[in-house]
């Protein structure tokens, strides 16, 4: 039975992937409290563990209520998973574990691999947005001169900000990943074709999938004119493959198996032992 993967917004689901189904949990201005504890028991029970992936910049009164129910419910069976990532790179991220934790593509790992993989995948999407101004723009270092020319009438940025941040001009596209991957592209008020036309050729992509913007994106982009990407892996025996690679811990608290220093479910600091080595590129994981 596959551990369950839930996002906070509907828009945070890729659409047409054909993958298992990935839970939204609604806000806490459309669910009350009783009703929020209810349907998590009821996760809980029928899946064992609850990963719950949102934004580091998911607004106050949504972060309150997922801590509230864990509280309340006591349960640390569910992970809390704050990703520094724009609103389409979280669904992708989802997409990903949602693949990961399949039965359908090999052994399911444990659900403290499973979580700590959120972490680990995290480094491995490159997303970004092709935006027609910068003047507004805070969650990506941008210089002064950058700015300036954004105000200028057909200029547009391309602007990376995973996993390194940095602002170039559309005709120099930032540099890509090393490994192969799928590039998700949402539109916003931009026409623009640069992302299939120039970026996608440049990053080697597999293929692209066209999906609709998140709501969140405007706000996080600070411009209604952009359309943003995200390529990431896809290739379920190449995540399996890389998750592996990476050495295993224990957690002293609850006793389930983790990546890194801290288990996600319970939240407790893991001894460190034998120093971990670097995870290796995807390119050196299949023939």
């Amino acid at each position: 039975m596959p551990l369950a993967i839930a996002v906070t917004s509907p828009d945070q689901v890729l659409p047409d992937t054909g993958r298992p189904r990935v839970l939204v949990l609604k806000s806490p201005a459309e669910q009350s409290l009783e009703d929020a504890l209810a349907e998590t028991s009821a996760t809980l029970e029928h899946h064992g563990f609850l990963l719950v992936l949102y934004p580091e910049a998911a607004q106050a009164p949504l972060v309150r209520r997922l801590y509230t129910v864990r509280a309340v419910l006591e349960s640390d069976r569910i992970a809390l998973i704050p990703l520094p990532l724009p609103p389409l790179a979280v669904a992708v991220l989802a997409h990903q574990l949602a693949q990961l934790t399949d039965p359908a593509h090999g052994p399911q790992p444990g659900p403290g691999i499973a979580a700590s993989a959120a972490r680990l995948l995290t480094h491995y999407v490159h997303s970004g947005a092709l935006l027609g101004s910068l003047s507004k723009l805070d969650r990506v270092p941008v210089g002064v001169g950058s700015h300036l020319k954004s105000w200028l009438p057909g200029t547009h940025y391309a602007v990376l900000a995973t996993p390194r941040p940095q602002v170039a001009k559309a005709d120099r596209p930032p540099p890509g990943p090393d490994f192969a991957t799928t590039l998700v592209v949402a539109r916003g008020q931009l026409a623009a074709d640069w992302p299939e036309r120039t970026l996608a050729p440049a990053w080697r992509a597999q293929g692209v999938l066209q999906v609709p913007l998140p709501e969140a994106s405007v706000r996080w982009w600070a411009t209604p004119k952009l359309v943003e990407f995200a390529a990431a892996i896809f290739d379920a025996g190449v995540l399996h493959q890389l998750v592996a690679s990476v050495r295993r811990e224990r957690c002293p608290w609850c006793g389930l198996e983790v990546l890194g220093d801290r288990c996600v479910l319970c939240v407790a600091p893991v001894p460190p032992g034998i120093p971990a080595p670097s995870p290796p590129s995807p390119m050196r994981l299949v023939p």
